[in-house]
């Protein structure tokens, strides 16, 4: 699905031509798990892999959505914005709603089709290229005025009030902030940025979906969201500097052990386990060491599988499938958890054959393929035409 199939649909359902045509990207996430929420660093990238929207302004104040991969549409009032049944369609009216709050001079209705080839469910953040594209797109088309920082803002609480997930902004920002051949070292404390080259012609990145379906809301994301909250307030009876896990040191977390539940103390180990990788991580990459920025990477992984406790059978098997295959840097379970994909760094002259042996082997183990993208790095959230 591109940008020209959607505005097609868009011709076929609505019987006009779309004014404007926005591309808003998925992100993958090298290193830095479960940290954006924790106001630590994170490392991720936009890809290849997009949302695409389809719109044309009206003259009313009917706003008519249109899922072309579901086939399904929904029709509401924007004097009178509710929830949707629909769980597609809240991460569009969340978008709405919260430019409304905001003051923004929405002035009428829209048609809007929209679809693409982010894989749901596989940690790609399609959610948070829906929300990013959106609030884009309305910028755009109705000369708002705001920043892309503004808008990843929007889009986050969008996510947080009408999907029910209390994410972090990371993907969002992503989808927004993106850069041809670069990661983006966000600090989601001062949602500031610097980008990384990430140009490496001889490695393919290579990501390994599960077919395991996550659903956050329904997941334990929020919990351990709660889990890391109540930590922290371990931590700042002890010193009060520490505002959140990102001012914390694992040495902090060591001595606070006694004080905290077991799974408390599991989780706000990993997070100032993995901040401490994420800094480690970025001087590998400065210093193009693929091999130890590769190690780092399991790491992450085995951390997320025994302390966060977020992975699953499948992704286990895929990681350890790879851990010790000649042409792979490194692998870790990408994304909330609980399913969706691997990301590997992956010898380009090994990626087709390690690709089969991975193939083969989890459908020998769980009776089906699993699907593989190779990924590039690309631009935010950029207009197509209009």
């Amino acid at each position: 699905m591109n940008a020209s199939l959607i505005a097609k649909s868009f011709q076929e359902k609505f019987n006009a031509t779309p004014t404007l045509q926005v591309k808003a990207p998925g992100r993958i996430n090298l290193i830095g798990e479960h940290t954006d929420y924790n106001d630590g660093f994170v490392l991720p990238a936009a890809i290849d892999k997009a949302i695409y929207f389809s719109l044309k302004p009206r003259e009313d104040d009917q706003i008519r959505l249109y899922a072309v991969d579901l086939n399904d549409e929904i029709n509401l009032d924007l004097q009178n914005l509710k929830k949707s049944k629909k769980a597609w369609a809240n991460f569009l009216i969340g978008v709405i709603n919260e430019l409304l709050e905001r003051g923004a001079q929405i002035t009428n209705g829209f048609d809007l089709a929209f679809g693409g080839d982010v894989p749901l469910g596989a940690g790609m953040s399609s959610s948070a290229a829906i929300e990013s594209g959106m609030g884009f797109a309305l910028n755009q088309m109705f000369e708002l005025g705001l920043s892309r920082l503004q808008l990843a803002k929007i889009a986050q609480l969008a996510e947080h009030n009408f999907a029910g997930v209390k994410c972090g902004i990371m993907d969002m920002y992503a989808s927004l902030f993106g850069k041809s051949e670069h990661l983006i070292k966000l600090d989601c404390r001062s949602l500031s940025h610097e980008y990384l080259p990430f140009s490496f012609d001889e490695v393919s990145v290579v990501l390994f979906n599960t077919g395991v379906k996550h659903n956050l809301a329904d997941s334990a994301y929020n919990k351990r969201r709660e889990e890391c909250e109540r930590g922290v307030e371990v931590l700042k009876q002890r010193n009060p500097d520490i505002l959140s896990l990102r001012d914390a040191t694992s040495d902090d977390v060591n001595a606070a052990k006694s004080e905290m539940t077991e799974d408390v103390y599991k989780r706000c180990f990993f997070v100032t386990s993995e901040t401490r990788r994420m800094m480690e991580a970025t001087d590998a990459l400065n210093n193009q060491n693929l091999i130890r920025f590769g190690e780092l990477m399991y790491e992450t992984h085995d951390g997320l599988s025994q302390d966060y406790e977020v992975s699953c059978t499948e992704l286990d098997f895929l990681v350890n499938l790879v851990r010790d295959k000649t042409g792979v840097f490194g692998a870790r379970m990408m994304g909330g958890g609980f399913g969706g994909c691997t990301i590997n760094l992956i010898d380009k002259s090994k990626a087709r054959e390690i690709i089969c042996d991975v193939t083969k082997a989890y459908k020998d183990q769980f009776g089906f393929e699993a699907e593989h993208f190779e990924v590039c790095i690309t631009d935010g959230c950029t207009v197509v035409s209009g």
